[in-house]
């Protein structure tokens, strides 16, 4: 296998991204994405009392035009949703729509309410088969069984859209609270009203889980009606954040979408930061990497304190074989921002493929680094190769990558190995048994 092409299917793997499984959903770690959704949603953590730094984003890999809120501190959004919205407001209130939910306890509450529906449920078709039993019209107590799911069903169906309502009017108010903007809901639901009007027309509005997009908009249009003309948004993104936000958005769909697709949303004829990162980035996945790489030092030349554009250049240079340089570009992006450890990954990884006296070494502790921050398949595969066949710690970091990716045989296929090269009682050992256990 040729280097070129091992660096192709390097970069696979790495690129800007690094993405794994984890309970069947393809997560993104992303650096630059992760930082500007953070700072977007940190008004709305403080407004909903989440102590400072909690609040964590988590980024899905899919088409999907949705987000959603767990254990009320970690904010999980779908690409399908930022490569799609592309306002930072609409984005607050979606979060805010999620926060919402949380707040009003509705997954508690759902779960309460499906236990007594199933009680419900259990008790109509236990009168059921009572009138049955009983003799007289069968058809009578068949009735009753048959129809007691479907009552189950749309009492739930009433219930959850009861709950969006809520969400909604509880995101507003979050969002007032936060002095964020509340015009965001009306941006979200005109888009989804775009994307689904015409469907939403020929569905039964008691069929669904939620309001018709059509009565949400008209909901929201008539509290920010009602809104105190004194109100001002004083935490509204900046128009640095909104920067920020549609280069966030440029990477996602260079990344994520086909090159007919970018070269659709961002022309040549659009010079805006944003459309050459977009650019520079499908030119990369092509394979055009002379001109990806002309693009990107346009984008440093215009912001030479953008971290995340030395790192783009990194990605590139390492493609191009050019290992010192992309060492000299990551280094660059890892000094201009701080506790990055998709970058310090990334770096690790071109050290170990440049092998200098000493590349190893430092690979080894900036993997190690990066794991106290943010375990992640990737850091460990890298820390395997840096490692080598050392004394079956490279055993050991492989079993630690497919245990965080789910391939279980393999995780302890790899244990078992790094066991028997390892002395006992030292830290890879007991990690490799905790694997095996």
């Amino acid at each position: 296998m040729g280097l070129r092409l091992v660096r192709k299917i390097f970069v696979i793997l790495l690129c800007a991204f690094s993405v794994w499984s984890a309970h069947a959903a393809s997560i993104i770690n992303d650096t630059e994405t992760e930082r500007v959704l953070t700072e977007l949603i940190a008004p709305l953590a403080t407004a909903a009392d989440i102590p400072a730094g909690r609040l964590r984003v988590h980024i899905i890999g899919s088409n999907e035009f949705n987000a959603f809120v767990m254990g009320g501190e970690d904010v999980y959004v779908y690409t399908g949703l930022l490569t799609q919205i592309k306002s930072p407001d609409a984005l607050q209130a979606v979060i805010a729509h999620e926060l919402g939910h949380t707040l009003g306890g509705h997954m508690a509450q759902m779960a309460d309410r499906m236990n007594a529906e199933m009680t419900r449920t259990m008790l109509i078709q236990a009168l059921g088969v009572g009138l049955m039993a009983l003799g007289g019209d069968p058809s009578l107590g068949a009735g009753v069984l048959a129809g007691s799911s479907g009552i189950a069903q749309q009492s739930m169906l009433a219930f959850t859209r009861d709950e969006e309502r809520i969400a909604d009017d509880m995101g507003l108010k979050l969002m007032l609270r936060a002095k964020l903007n509340p015009d965001g809901f009306i941006q979200v639901f005109e888009q989804m009203e775009h994307m689904t009007g015409a469907l939403e027309s020929r569905i039964n509005p008691n069929r669904i889980n939620h309001p018709l997009t059509a009565e949400r908009l008209g909901n929201v249009r008539a509290h920010i009606s009602e809104i105190d003309s004194t109100y001002r948004p004083t935490n509204a993104p900046t128009d640095k954040q909104r920067a920020e936000y549609e280069l966030v958005r440029a990477k996602l769909i260079g990344y994520l979408d086909s090159a007919e697709n970018v070269a659709t949303a961002y022309p040549n004829s659009d010079t805006s930061d944003a459309a050459l990162y977009a650019r520079a980035i499908a030119r990369m996945r092509a394979g055009n990497l002379d001109d990806a790489r002309v693009g990107t030092m346009t984008l440093i030349s215009h912001n030479p304190q953008n971290p995340y554009f030395y790192e783009l250049l990194g990605d590139i240079e390492y493609q191009l074989g050019h290992y010192d340089d992309s060492v000299d570009a990551y280094e660059k992006s890892l000094e201009l921002t701080e506790n990055a450890p998709q970058i310090e990954t990334a770096l690790a990884l071109v050290l170990t493929e440049r092998n200098k006296p000493g590349d190893r070494a430092r690979a080894i502790e900036m993997c190690k680094r990066a794991l106290l921050v943010e375990p992640m398949p990737l850091t460990y595969w890298v820390l395997a190769r840096a490692y080598d066949n050392d004394d079956g710690r490279a055993d050991w970091a492989r079993a630690e990558y497919y245990h965080m990716i789910g391939n279980d045989k393999k995780a302890r296929e790899y244990a078992r190995r790094a066991q028997k090269s390892l002395r006992p009682n030292t830290p890879e050992y007991i990690k490799s048994g905790d694997i095996l256990e």
